[in-house]
C-alpha cells in the first residue's frame, strides 16, 4: 500500500485580506480536513505553529491522492514524496545487500 508524506503550504496570494472573512475561509477550510480525515483520505494532518503551513499523510493511490487534492487548488500548494515504512527501509535494505 503507498504511503504519501505532503509538505503543504498556504497560497499567500489567495489568502484574504479580511480578518473577518479570514477567519471564515480557515474555518471553512479546517471542516474539510476534518471530514478528508473522517473518510480516510488523509490518515493524519497536522498545522506549523506559524500558521504558514503544514503535513499531511495519505495512502491513497497517486491518482486518488491527486483528485482528493484538486479541491484545494489553489489555496494550498503541495510538496508530496512517497515514504516508506521502517520495515519497508529494513527489507530494502537486506535486498540491496543480497544483490551484491
Amino acid at each position: 500500500m503507498p504511503k504519501f508524506y505532503i509538505k503543504w503550504e498556504l497560497n499567500p496570494l489567495m489568502i484574504p485580506a479580511d480578518p473577518k472573512e479570514r477567519v471564515k475561509n480557515w474555518l471553512s477550510m479546517l471542516e474539510m480536513v476534518k471530514a478528508d480525515l473522517k473518510a480516510g483520505v488523509l490518515k493524519d494532518w497536522g498545522l506549523c505553529s506559524d500558521g504558514s503551513g503544514g503535513y499531511g499523510f495519505s495512502e491513497l493511490s497517486e491518482a486518488d491522492l491527486y483528485t482528493a487534492l484538486l479541491k484545494w487548488i489553489p489555496y494550498v500548494n503541495f510538496d508530496i514524496k512517497p515514504v516508506l515504512t521502517v520495515d519497508q527501509t529494513i527489507d530494502s535494505i537486506k535486498k540491496a545487500t543480497k544483490a551484491k
